[in-house]
């Protein structure tokens, strides 16, 4: 499965669909370094993607990031809301 990454100059993100991280029984925990928006989970590079990817990995998924990087500016990922587990809640029982 193909995963967007996104960078600024000072930090990493993969967007995931918080129904996978449902599915990978994560929800509860990824951090508040992370950020949601809509059905979307911002994952932070450090320890909430390698959580993901080692949960992946378990499940028997192939992830493969692609993306792109911003060397001057910061990215508008850093303006969405913090990850929250009652976030990704909302955002499960949202309709599509």
């Amino acid at each position: 499965m193909k995963i967007k990454y996104y960078s600024d100059p000072g930090h990493g993100w993969a967007v995931v669909p918080v129904a996978l991280l449902d599915r990978l029984d994560l929800v509860d925990q990824v951090s508040t370094y992370s950020y949601i928006r809509g059905r979307s989970a911002y994952l932070e590079e450090d320890c909430d993607l390698s959580r993901f990817m080692a949960a992946a990995q378990a499940a028997g998924l192939t992830v493969d990031l692609h993306g792109s990087t911003s060397r001057y500016r910061q990215s508008k990922i850093r303006g969405y809301d913090y990850y929250s587990p009652a976030r990704a809640r909302q955002a499960l029982a949202s309709p599509a």
